[in-house]
């Protein structure tokens, strides 16, 4: 079986090479991915959350939906969340959905349903209960927009991808799905497993004096530390965290919010530097990265003050959702938002801190 013109086998070793290393792609709100399209604004837009005309027209069943895709000799079922103004979102309509192969590819092998995340709409998941879908993207945990869930026959959820990434990630990730590799490995081992580590494994990352120095003791599962903890994984040689050291982590009032977190970025492929993690074990900075099962950089991850992971960004980023996750974990505003999405509607553009909720968002 062949997958977009190439092998299988080499398909896997040029998306793993082009894509672990620095798979970040997206738009301007406004105009055409560019050449090098790493760098975008991505402030609110005028966007209306538009879905392409083949999506299905769907009674917001999924289990029937699936069924259909099934029937029809499709692999499975893609649950799209989105919402209006978002810049991510309209980035996937207009670099990842408007690309020929692509989206030739995607429709062959599966049905799209598209759900606003805000919706108060019913919804049938697959555990045959219906619910509004603002409720269902809470338990699905789609934290940004957009976010992908794709399932397949048994209504097991073979993938989610949560926020924006680029064709050759989405690429990736229908084939991981259509070639059932998800039964016997995680997407990041589906991406690594034909490319292994790079030699410059061992070069230097972007230098920044917000960051903690070695030792890197991040156990916080005794004792509660004073902040929250932001770890960066990243790579050498890697264009996207390239950017977004350049970028988003010198905006102002990205640096500003920072503050607020002990930093500390870990090489993924480094096997030397020891690391205690923040529940208390210890491992090779390159192993905890596996252990989380991670498939992208730069990916930030954010632990409170107890050590417990309470958000991730492992997708494109630029400074207004970068800046505005940051407040929303320092904030603990996910103790009275369950969702970002949900927080960002009400406090996203605010510059002063979190006005304390007393009761939870409708």
């Amino acid at each position: 079986m062949q997958s977009f013109g190439l092998p299988i086998r080499s398909a896997a070793v040029f998306i793993a090479a082009l894509l672990f290393a620095c798979s970040v792609t997206a738009a301007t709100p406004a105009a055409p991915a560019a050449e090098d399209a790493y760098s975008f604004i991505d402030l609110p837009t005028d966007y209306q959350d538009e879905y392409p005309d083949w999506f299905k027209t769907s009674f917001n069943n999924l289990p029937e939906d699936l069924d259909d895709a099934l029937a029809s000799g499709k692999k499975g079922l893609i649950v799209y969340f989105g919402q209006k103004h978002c810049a991510y979102c309209q980035a996937l309509m207009k670099d990842n959905l408007s690309k020929g192969d692509l989206v030739r590819y995607l429709r062959l092998n599966f049905e799209v349903v598209g759900l606003n995340v805000h919706s108060i709409e019913k919804v049938t998941g697959m555990d045959g209960k219906a619910r509004p879908i603002n409720e269902f993207a809470i338990e699905q945990k789609a934290q940004l927009t957009p976010t992908l869930l794709f399932y397949v026959k048994g209504r097991k959820q073979a993938l989610k991808l949560v926020g924006y990434h680029t064709p050759y990630k989405m690429r990736a990730a229908l084939e991981y799905v259509v070639d059932e590799h998800y039964k016997t490995q995680r997407f990041g081992e589906y991406l690594e497993q034909a490319d292994p580590p790079p030699l410059f494994a061992d070069e230097t990352l972007n230098p920044d004096p917000i960051f903690s120095t070695p030792p890197y003791a991040l156990d916080r599962s005794r004792f509660a530390a004073r902040k929250p903890l932001l770890v960066i994984f990243e790579q050498p040689r890697c264009h996207a965290c390239d950017v977004l050291h350049s970028e988003p982590l010198q905006n102002p009032l990205v640096r500003k919010r920072l503050q607020d977190f002990e930093v500390v970025q870990l090489n993924v492929w480094d096997d030397t530097t020891p690391v205690l993690t923040p529940d208390g074990k210890r491992m090779s900075a390159r192993q905890w990265a596996r252990h989380l099962g991670l498939f992208y950089a730069p990916t930030l991850v954010m632990f409170d003050e107890r050590g417990k992971e309470v958000f991730r960004v492992d997708s494109v980023v630029q400074f207004s959702r970068l800046a505005n996750v940051l407040r929303y974990v320092a904030d603990k505003a996910y103790l009275i938002y369950p969702l970002f999405q949900l927080w960002s509607r009400d406090h996203a553009n605010e510059e002063v801190g979190l006005p304390r909720a007393t009761k939870a968002p409708k």
